[in-house]
């Protein structure tokens, strides 16, 4: 039941094509901000940054593109808590891949520095996965059922994205800064710490928002 509900989710964003505004909006933010030749642990934490906001937008997306009464239909069929974990599911599934990509692409190009290619590209991607688990919560919580005007939803998702991205605390912030940090003494450290925050928060955020579905809608 959750892979028939994880593809039909799937199967939703990528026929809606919901899904070109905010990875389109990624590509363009990594190719303004991202310069060949620049150390690559800095273009790898931009990278990872700019992730955040895209996953969270990614994930209000998957939670809003079913009409109502689809909604309803899927919710008899398969249970309301289950019907909202593939959707956030499928949004993780749809933005990670691009985080991935970009990881390789970036340290492709940026000048390493005295960094060790595999190094780099483990960093990367463990940074970039702690930001794509932020931004999930980010985008659960900002979303149906616990946000459900419009107006609001939009702007605590760029307000969360940008207060998960600039607090003291933050799994997100926190990998971010190793790279950039790291960049300056060429000094690659594993985010590890970061990933298991980020998961956590992750795993929270979508308890708390699933919760709330089976009870308000």
């Amino acid at each position: 039941m959750t892979t028939a509900l994880l593809r039909y989710q799937t199967g939703l964003l990528l026929r809606s094509q919901r899904w070109l505004a905010p990875l389109l909006l990624y590509a363009v933010f990594l190719a303004v901000g991202v310069r060949a030749g620049e150390p690559v642990l800095g273009a790898l934490g931009y990278a990872a940054a700019v992730l955040l906001p895209v996953t969270a937008w990614v994930v209000r997306i998957c939670l809003t593109q079913e009409p109502v009464a689809a909604r309803n239909v899927v919710a008899a069929a398969a249970g309301r808590r289950r019907a909202h974990l593939a959707a956030v599911l499928a949004a993780v599934a749809c933005a990670a891949p691009s985080g991935a990509v970009a990881v390789l692409g970036v340290t492709a190009v940026a000048d390493l520095r005295g960094v060790g290619p595999a190094e780099a590209v483990a960093s990367g991607l463990l940074a970039a996965t702690a930001c794509v688990l932020t931004g999930a919560a980010v985008g659960t919580l900002a979303s149906r059922p616990l946000l459900r005007s419009r107006g609001w939803s939009l702007a605590a998702l760029v307000l969360g994205s940008l207060l998960a991205l600039v607090t003291t605390g933050s799994p997100a912030k926190h990998a971010v800064t190793g790279l950039v940090t790291g960049s300056r003494t060429t000094t690659v450290t594993m985010p590890w710490l970061a990933l298991l925050g980020a998961l956590v928060l992750a795993a929270l955020a979508v308890a708390v928002s699933v919760r709330a579905t089976a009870r308000r809608e």
